[in-house]
């Protein structure tokens, strides 16, 4: 069976050490990773669900990978890219036995406390100073993580356009970065929402210590709930969090929200075509997450009458901004192992490691689309403003 599977995944340098001292490894090859397996149950609920237990199997500490672990998972979702019966099987098992949970208004509060509600300290140790938990925009490959970051938001303000005295309202503020960002260096004015406490108490603690709390109003509450209308409408992570089937109503809000010369920009992970999330990470880390393409998308704008006026794909900057993530991780792994078990230590490296190899292997894209009031005018005729100061 392991033979067929390296076979499957195009005999790669790799090598299975099972638990009885026998090696299988693609013939030929000088294998580079090993996978060593513990016992036979383990081995055979990979084989029944391999979405999860495979996973679950890592995160217990009933498979480890000797080798560069991002390395491993590349191979593997190439091979699932490629098709065949491996990743037929795996795909069907995910549809059948896996289904993503309902974004409601009682069931996002219930996905957004899971992930994000677990301990601002837990993501202050490898978020890096800026707290964004979003995709970076390096402009040079050797930008640190803190540069890369202050740079995405300064690039979504731009794209903006945006002016002091500006109205935003950001749907999903996360730690409120980019909204304090927007207020302190653009001069504008933001109403944020978000339904994690953790990351309103953090944001809102930040405000006051800047002293832009009079610019600056964090909103607990869902963004179905926004209010008022506002120059711009910004949201960067969140949409991974609103589920398919409420995109149109997302839609409506936007256009609510917006003035006749109202533009704005949405930031998401997404996909080349229609796919569950990886089931393992939605059961596990993100629950209720979906990763639209860029059709799906279209059904947050077209049936609002919302112009869409740019396109950009920047997956490879989440995969450099990832790198750096995994790697003050692994710097922290002892203050890590003092809040959590080792299991969720693993379990969480191993999240970081295959979000990587999702997005260096084009599994997982990153859209930032840019629209506007189909009645706006005053929309840039080129993107000179993007790159000039």
């Amino acid at each position: 069976m392991l033979r067929w599977l390296l076979a499957v995944v195009g005999n790669p340098a790799i090598e299975f050490a099972l638990w009885n001292g026998e090696r299988i490894a693609s013939p030929g090859v000088q294998p580079q990773i090993r996978v060593r397996i513990a016992d036979r149950g383990t081995l055979l609920g990979i084989v029944g669900d391999p979405q999860i237990r495979f996973g679950d199997a890592y995160s217990a500490g009933r498979i480890e990978i000797e080798g560069d672990l991002v390395e491993f998972l590349c191979v593997m979702y190439r091979a699932a890219q490629r098709g065949g019966a491996a990743g037929t099987m795996a795909r069907r098992i995910a549809r059948w036995a896996h289904r993503p949970r309902r974004n409601s208004l009682a069931g996002s509060r219930d996905n957004i406390h899971h992930h994000y509600d677990i301990g601002n300290e837990f993501y202050a140790l490898w978020l890096g100073e800026t707290m964004a938990y979003t995709c970076a925009y390096y402009p040079t490959a050797a930008a640190s993580l803190e540069q890369a970051q202050t740079a995405k938001m300064d690039h979504v303000c731009r794209k903006m356009r945006l002016q002091a005295g500006d109205s935003v309202v950001e749907a999903g503020c996360g730690w409120g970065s980019l909204a304090l960002h927007m207020a302190s260096r653009y001069g504008v004015r933001v109403r944020a929402f978000n339904i994690s406490k953790e990351q309103l108490a953090f944001a809102r603690e930040r405000a006051q210590r800047l002293g832009l709390q009079g610019q600056v109003e964090f909103v607990e509450d869902d963004y179905r709930n926004v209010s008022g209308q506002y120059d711009a409408f910004v949201s960067v992570g969140m949409l991974e969090h609103v589920g398919r089937d409420h995109y149109a109503e997302l839609g409506r809000v936007v256009r609510r929200s917006l003035g006749s010369n109202g533009r704005g920009l949405i930031h998401s992970i997404g996909r080349n075509r229609p796919a569950p999330l990886h089931p393992w990470i939605e059961r596990r880390i993100f629950p209720g997450a979906y990763a639209p393409t860029l059709g799906e998308m279209m059904q947050i704008f077209e049936p609002s009458h919302l112009s869409v006026l740019d396109v950009e794909n920047i997956r490879l900057h989440y995969a450099l901004t990832l790198r750096h993530w995994l790697q003050n991780y692994e710097a922290r792994l002892a203050e890590v192992r003092g809040r959590f078990d080792e299991t969720f230590v693993r379990m969480w490296r191993l999240y970081l490691a295959g979000s990587i190899a999702a997005f260096e292997t084009g599994t997982l894209q990153l859209f930032q689309v840019t629209f506007a009031t189909r009645e706006n005018n005053d929309i840039p005729l080129t993107r000179d403003h993007l790159y000039s100061d």
